[in-house]
């Protein structure tokens, strides 16, 4: 299939990161969930040693069956943290990092229109970050019934496109961020500001029933909050993640091609 010049030359440029962020998302994947038999034992001692309230926060109702384990160790904190990071750092490359260098003005010689030169950079970016952020699904399909995980695949699955789904919406969001900016820092700060407070909004919303309805504000909610490693698909929260991704995306595309780029 023909692919468009700028999501060919993106992949080009980009692919020595996007082959080190999959790198580390395998390993992380592997060594986590590939040794649960391993750290069983360890992760029993772990949920007798933290408070309740801890466990709270950390979204866990327990650490030692192979759901709660998986949701404690890949999908709670660092899971979306690695994927959500390498999703925010590629696609800080679509826009402000061309305008920043001073290679925009090369870049919009390429005969298309400013709205497509956007979306080529975006598609680029956001199928390489949904690749990496597919990875631990695409593993746990294979590692949990190699070692015997009593999960039902189904829930695997609709934790793993949580994560995706979680990545697309932030994503729009840094996209925006950066196509209204033009600056990579901003990009980083006001997404890594809004993933840490919304983060933090699920997680005191778990500890209080006096702030419960923060997690209505938090995209984690939407991807976690709903315990899908044991209840399954929840479809109505996902199409939330997905139409967050898409009003900033497209809000993205249309005030770039209203703003002064510095060329």
């Amino acid at each position: 299939m023909l692919r468009p010049p700028l999501v060919r030359k993106s992949w080009r440029d980009d692919r020595r990161a996007v082959l080190g962020w999959a790198v580390g998302v395998t390993a992380f994947t592997l060594i986590y969930a590939g040794f649960y038999p391993q750290f069983k034992s360890a992760a029993e001692l772990k949920q007798d040693a933290l408070p309740q309230g801890m466990l709270d926060f950390l979204g866990v109702a327990e650490m030692v069956s192979p759901a709660g384990y998986l949701q404690a160790s890949i999908f709670g904190f660092l899971g979306p943290v690695l994927v959500l990071l390498c999703a925010v750092t590629l696609i800080a490359r679509t826009i402000p990092r061309p305008e920043e260098d001073g290679g925009m003005e090369l870049l919009l010689t390429v005969p298309v229109s400013r709205t497509r030169f956007a979306r080529q950079r975006l598609a680029a970016a956001g199928a390489a970050a949904t690749g990496v952020a597919a990875l631990p699904g695409i593993l746990l399909m294979i590692l949990v019934p190699a070692i015997d995980m009593d999960i039902p695949m189904a829930n695997v699955a609709a934790a793993s496109v949580g994560l995706i789904l979680l990545t697309w919406c932030f994503g729009g969001i840094a996209f925006l961020t950066g196509a209204v900016t033009g600056r990579r820092a901003s990009v980083l700060a006001v997404t890594g500001a809004i993933g840490v407070a919304t983060y933090m909004a699920n997680a005191f919303s778990d500890m209080s029933d006096a702030v419960d309805w923060l997690r209505w504000l938090s995209p984690f909610h939407y991807f976690i909050g709903t315990d899908p490693l044991h209840t399954g698909w929840h479809p109505g929260h996902l199409l939330l993640l997905v139409a967050v991704g898409a009003v900033t995306t497209v809000a993205g595309v249309i005030l770039f091609d209203r703003r002064d780029v510095g060329v």
